[in-house]
């Protein structure tokens, strides 16, 4: 589709890449992505159980990965776009600090309020955040959503830090054009991509372990049951207050 590596999966106008996204994104061509929403490692060292043990998410140990991925992903967007990223907390001087040097310009954040509270020590986890990045000067979106999102666990997940599809989907109506090309670096098992497919956008997504690469290959493979036609006018669906 945009790369000479051989996709995992590719019908439809979604593709999967398996492998490293350092080494997968070098061979997608310049300037050819119109928004990035992406999740990658929190750098937490988290250890969940998942599958039965507890191993801990490739990439979430290091931060060596963080500038040179998100370099990759500067060059890819087309000038004047949006890229939101998920980030972990704790680091988030880090994710900044690699971001403004990039040239990325924080231009929001976003907070997706959890209808389940999680575990905590402190407190206990009942949101999580994102940040709205610019590469260069967007204009301001024809649809705006709020920076509070509802977060409704989804009854299947398949990924232990897997997004649910229903909190993308604002995302993609504000800063994704109609059919535009969607790009998650650090796709899990697809959920960015399976709101794409629902919004009637393309969508690249690359993985680094094999079994979310076949878990999204099976989820893009389903047709769209329930399309979310974009909303005509200037609103806040998704605000959650």
């Amino acid at each position: 589709m945009l790369s000479p590596v051989t996709p995992y999966f590719d019908a439809g106008g979604i593709t999967v890449y398996h492998g490293d996204c350092l080494q997968i994104l070098p061979a997608l061509p310049p300037a050819s992505v119109d928004f990035v929403l992406t999740d990658p490692p929190y750098l937490v060292n988290y250890k969940g159980r998942w599958g039965g043990g507890r191993r801990t998410l490739a990439g979430d140990r290091s931060p060596s990965w963080l500038r040179p991925a998100f370099a990759e992903v500067w060059r890819v967007m087309k000038d004047n776009t949006f890229a939101v990223s998920f980030y972990g907390w704790p680091h988030a001087d880090l994710f900044l600090s690699a971001w403004k040097e990039i040239g990325f310009r924080p231009v929001s954040h976003l907070a997706f309020v959890k209808n389940v509270w999680g575990f905590g020590r402190f407190t206990r986890g009942r949101h999580e955040t994102a940040y709205l990045l610019a590469r260069g000067r967007p204009a301001v979106p024809a649809w705006v959503t709020s920076d509070t999102i509802r977060w409704e666990r989804e009854a299947h997940a398949w990924h232990p830090n897997q997004k649910p599809v229903a909190s993308l989907i604002p995302l993609l109506w504000a800063f994704a054009p109609p059919g535009g090309l969607v790009l998650d670096p650090f796709m899990g098992s697809g959920s960015t991509l399976r709101a794409a497919k629902d919004v009637g956008c393309r969508a690249v997504g690359i993985e680094v372990e094999r079994r979310y690469c076949e878990r999204a290959a099976r989820r893009m493979a389903q047709g769209v049951l329930f399309p979310h036609p974009r909303p005509r006018e200037e609103s806040t669906q998704g605000e959650l207050f």
